[in-house]
């Protein structure tokens, strides 16, 4: 049979018109993987997440869709992200910390949910137990807001002179009542004087130090927050332009100048979500997922920055140091 020039002319043109729909199909088919974070994507946690999901052949921008929602700061807006997400129809929503994650909780009991977070899953209502969390929400369990006790400690064996040490929290984090209450109570038993300030933008940031400047502090712990992580680059600029000594909860804060931290490696908490999502993206359920406790803590310190500050820094504690950046 023979096929008419006008008859192909036809057929070339009808399928030419369903090549978009065909490839607006394929593209709706790739899962989407929400992002969501309260404070500004980090380029290199977020690349280790693409990292581990590429291993297992999951790669952004070919067969999956990551799509990275940053509050900028601003947690209400969260749960209005967190819709968008809903709306996207992602196949699994990242929520980076407690408070991404309570606001994914609230508006989907379907789509699945992988937190990081440093509160008690269980305390905070995302899961029913660590072993069989029972719901739509899994994820890791990494122990920072219980260490300010010995982030104290370790900046007092850096600065053992020091009698007034500022707490920097933010008050939009749930998490801020702890912290001052669990630095303040470790600060009763060395004999120094906590002076608590609080700053949930960039300009409450610059007013907190102006604040532990003129109270004349000598040191200060910075709280875990997300936002806190964000402003990394202004904290640690601000701590040397004031000569203060600051310990952060992420190895993040010294690579980006800041003068030591100790904490969960985000690393490890990140190659767990990786791991996490492809398990979910290959049809495993949250529930039946055991919250991860990230153990994994490491000490980290820029020497340089001690030096800038004018700060000696002990042979103990250099010899502990999980690494020393010079």
């Amino acid at each position: 049979m023979t096929l008419r020039r006008r008859d192909f002319i036809t057929l070339l043109g009808g399928a030419a018109a369903a090549w978009p729909v065909a490839a607006r199909a394929q593209q709706q088919a790739k899962p989407v993987v929400g992002y969501l974070l309260p404070g500004t994507a980090t380029t290199p946690l977020l690349a280790v997440f693409r990292q581990v999901l590429s291993e297992a052949g999951y790669v952004d921008g070919r067969n999956l869709t990551i799509e990275p929602l940053s509050a900028e700061g601003e947690y209400d807006r969260l749960r209005g992200l967190a819709v968008e997400l809903v709306q996207r129809q992602a196949a699994v929503i990242i929520a980076v910390t407690t408070p991404a994650a309570l606001a994914a909780k609230a508006v989907t009991t379907t789509i699945p949910i992988l937190f990081n977070t440093p509160d008690d899953p269980i305390g905070v209502g995302l899961v029913a137990s660590m072993a069989r969390p029972g719901g739509n929400a899994t994820g890791v369990h990494q122990f920072n807001t219980a260490l300010g006790a010995k982030q104290l400690g370790i900046l007092h064996q850096l600065v053992p002179s020091a009698t007034r040490v500022g707490l920097l929290v933010n008050p939009s984090n749930n998490n801020a009542d702890v912290m001052i209450s669990e630095v303040t109570a470790a600060a009763s038993n060395i004999g120094v004087e906590i002076d608590v300030a609080r700053a949930s933008d960039r300009s409450q940031i610059e007013a907190a130090f102006a604040t532990l400047v003129r109270n004349h502090a000598d040191a200060l712990v910075v709280g875990a927050d997300s936002f806190f992580f964000s402003r990394r680059l202004q904290l640690a600029t601000l701590a040397t332009r004031h000569a203060i000594p600051v310990i952060y909860n992420a190895r993040e804060f010294p690579e980006a100048g800041g003068l030591l931290s100790y904490g969960a490696s985000l690393t490890e908490v990140f190659r767990y979500l990786g791991a996490y999502t492809v398990r979910i993206l290959k049809g495993a359920k949250p529930a039946d997922l055991p919250v991860v406790q990230s153990t994994k803590l490491e000490l980290v310190i820029n020497h340089e920055t001690a030096r800038i500050v004018g700060l000696t820094v002990p042979d103990t504690l250099l010899a502990i140091a999980d690494e020393v950046i010079e």
